[in-house]
């Protein structure tokens, strides 16, 4: 990912606001770095159009599509600034940081954004983990308060889908070195109530790696109770798959989508799991 792809998803709805004020912290040093070739400057691309010699009318027309391309940009890199920011405070949430959560979040960030953007990530992160501190040495619980409010400025400007693609990312990052603490459980409830999410939705997103083996893991998956009938259960299953569907997320690239695709099969894991229980 170049810098200025960086620089256009902030200036996304990440522009003002609280995820602006930490764009602006932990971004600076792309710009005392400058840009790289990657600019994507527009008038560069109207001087290609006028040296092929497209007419106003087709000119018109890539216009609309190259406009369409960067709006689907921005949003992919401001899916990408909200998860190091929030995996900023997730990764600390316990008092530390643990090289296995880092190490999950680079594996993400590479597989998802390419090589380029993993190094550019962890310097972000230092940023936003030295920011942290800075605020939290001058008043306790002040870093917390801005994630909420950069929450809240997700839920206003993310669809759901892309909330719940978030939530079950951070989960992940909880789990990454084996044990999730109830400070981690405790902030991700914050961030998830703060973008309009549910707490069953966290802890369905916590209990997924484990719904294909333990029951009462994937009655939580399914947001439901033991004692929920089987019509229930069937009902709990259609509604998670729903809303759980890759294409919800398809817009913020192929392999955000392939993240969804595996949650999914997590879901319909657990689902095989209650079926075999009751004999369905």
């Amino acid at each position: 990912m170049g810098v200025a792809k960086w620089i256009g998803g902030i200036l996304g709805f990440m522009a003002g606001g609280p995820l602006g004020m930490l764009a602006g912290i932990a971004l600076g040093y792309l710009f005392e770095q400058g840009l790289d070739d990657n600019t994507g400057n527009t008038d560069n691309w109207q001087d290609d159009q006028a040296r092929n010699g497209y007419g106003s009318g087709q000119s018109n027309q890539y216009s609309n599509r190259y406009s369409q391309q960067q709006t689907q940009q921005g949003n992919r890199n401001s899916f990408l600034f909200s998860i190091l920011v929030l995996s900023s405070y997730i990764i600390r949430a316990d008092g530390k940081v643990m090289h296995s959560e880092m190490e999950h979040l680079r594996a993400f960030i590479r597989n998802n954004f390419g090589y380029n953007a993993v190094d550019q990530a962890d310097q972000i992160m230092r940023r936003l983990f030295d920011q942290q501190k800075k605020m939290e040495s001058q008043r306790a619980g002040s870093y917390e308060d801005i994630v909420i409010q950069s929450c809240r400025q997700i839920a206003s400007n993310m669809q759901y889908e892309q909330r719940l693609q978030l939530i079950a990312f951070l989960a992940d990052i909880a789990r990454a070195d084996g044990i999730v603490t109830n400070q981690e459980v405790n902030a991700l409830r914050t961030v998830a109530r703060a973008m309009g999410l549910s707490e069953k939705e966290v802890d369905s997103m916590l209990n997924l790696s484990d719904g294909a083996t333990n029951l009462d893991a994937a009655y939580k998956v399914l947001e439901i109770s033991p004692d929920a009938t089987d019509d229930e259960v069937r009902k709990a299953y259609r509604k998670l798959a729903l809303k759980h569907h890759p294409d919800r997320v398809a817009t913020l690239g192929e392999d955000v989508r392939k993240a969804a695709e595996k949650k999914l099969q997590e879901i319909n894991a657990a689902r095989d799991l209650i079926f075999k229980s009751r004999g369905l």
